[in-house]
């Protein structure tokens, strides 16, 4: 059974946000980490970095495949988890606490406006199945 917390929110892509104010943290959900298997490698994105919704803004790879990670928001990253790099394998254990990717200030909240909330992602997964 999938966990998707009730106070984020989430992408087609896999991704959730947590929305405080104008920062957004950003990570994978637990249904991605399940289906890629033992996450040994994750590249985030240098602060700074100006991202689009929709913008790949990294990459984990596990011992099955290399995935893309999409910005589920339009911002500004502020800063990454440099924790997680070091230790890729925290996505598979904690993906909603300790294996948070990246920290965005928002430029543009319209991007929020396509994000589901936890019973519309848990929807969109069961429908993948």
């Amino acid at each position: 059974m999938n966990n998707f917390p009730s106070n984020l929110k989430y992408t087609k892509d896999h991704e959730w946000a947590l929305i405080e104010g104008n920062i957004v943290t950003v990570g994978v959900t637990d249904h991605a980490q399940g289906s890629l298997g033992d996450i040994v490698y994750a590249e985030l994105p240098k602060v700074g970095r100006e991202l689009k919704h929709g913008d790949t803004f990294g990459v984990v790879e596990s011992i099955k495949a290399v995935s893309d990670l999409y910005s589920p928001v339009t911002g500004r990253v502020t800063e990454i988890n440099n924790a997680l790099v070091n230790e890729p394998g925290m996505v598979n254990k904690d993906p909603y606490g300790k294996a948070w990717m990246m920290k965005v200030e928002l430029t543009d909240p319209s991007s929020l406006g396509h994000l589901m909330d936890s019973a519309a992602y848990t929807k969109y997964v069961a429908s993948l199945h």
